[in-house]
């Protein structure tokens, strides 16, 4: 479980994140959504103690992260933003040198490295060198480096960045599976679409504040389930209605050509903020 309380960080005078409070249950896929500058980098780099915080406090699996911090490596698995192998290194090699650094045995981390290279998909590529991986491998490389030392615990930020579709949904399908085994993920995303399939719960942060909280289901009902888009004066408007029917209704009494369609997160996001994710 991970748990925040008031959690919080300041630089100077800007407060990147401002008292986050949030529960995070075992075997829940949760997501951070929100705009660059948002706070949910931060968040992460708290969590996976990257970063100390200001004030407030975090548990991970009852370890608290500014006093617990070798109980707290054990607890978690952490897979970045950017890509941080060792490209100079084979797929195995680069397991090989993580479970050095968490001092596993040597039988245990060969044993293990052989299991997430076929978890991964990647055994037949395992004795190849990672600057001939395309981006979809070296991402699900990625992953397997950060499950070699059995966490509970996965920290994703921004997953699928840059991955074209087929790569991603690999991606995703390996997020269900770690998760399915009980592992709690969580994510930060720009894809609306990648925390709507992917995640039992959401959090929009925007200026370092948690905003909503809920399912996706549960966030899009705040503004209405139905948008009907429609030009005015040059602009787009959108209007929310919690059916079709009422949506069918409000477009007949408009003169212009008009869009109907089922609400997404990011409707959520802009009408609760103002401003669309990635501004």
């Amino acid at each position: 479980m991970i748990e925040l309380r008031q959690l919080a960080k300041q630089y100077g005078s800007i407060e990147a994140v401002a008292g986050l409070d949030l529960k995070i249950d075992r075997g829940e896929i949760f997501g951070l959504l929100g705009p660059n500058g948002a706070g949910k980098t931060t968040t992460i780099r708290m969590l996976t103690m990257l970063t100390r915080p200001s004030g407030g406090s975090a548990l991970i699996n009852g370890c608290e992260i500014t006093r617990d911090l070798s109980k707290v490596k054990k607890e978690i698995g952490v897979v970045p933003q950017h890509m941080n192998l060792d490209l100079e290194l084979t797929a195995r090699e680069n397991l090989e040198l993580h479970g050095r650094l968490h001092k596993m045995p040597r039988a245990q981390r060969q044993q293990r490295a052989e299991e997430l290279l076929v978890y991964v998909e990647l055994a037949d590529r395992a004795h190849d060198l990672v600057s001939k991986f395309s981006g979809g491998m070296k991402r699900r490389l990625m992953i397997a480096r950060a499950l070699m030392h059995h966490p509970g615990v996965l920290f994703l930020d921004e997953p699928s960045a840059g991955l074209d579709p087929q790569a991603r949904r690999r991606i995703w399908d390996l997020i269900r599976r770690m998760n399915g085994e009980g592992m709690i993920v969580l994510l930060t995303t720009h894809y609306i679409e990648e925390a709507e399939v992917l995640c039992h719960r959401v959090g929009i942060m925007d200026r370092g504040r948690l905003i909503a909280l809920g399912t996706p289901t549960e966030l899009k009902q705040m503004v209405g389930e139905v948008v009907v888009e429609s030009l005015n004066h040059g602009d787009t408007e959108y209007r929310f209605f919690a059916g079709r029917e009422q949506a069918l209704v409000y477009a007949g009494s408009l003169a212009e050509n008009v869009v109907i369609r089922e609400a997404n997160l990011e409707d959520v996001f802009v009408e609760l903020t103002g401003r669309k994710v990635g501004d």
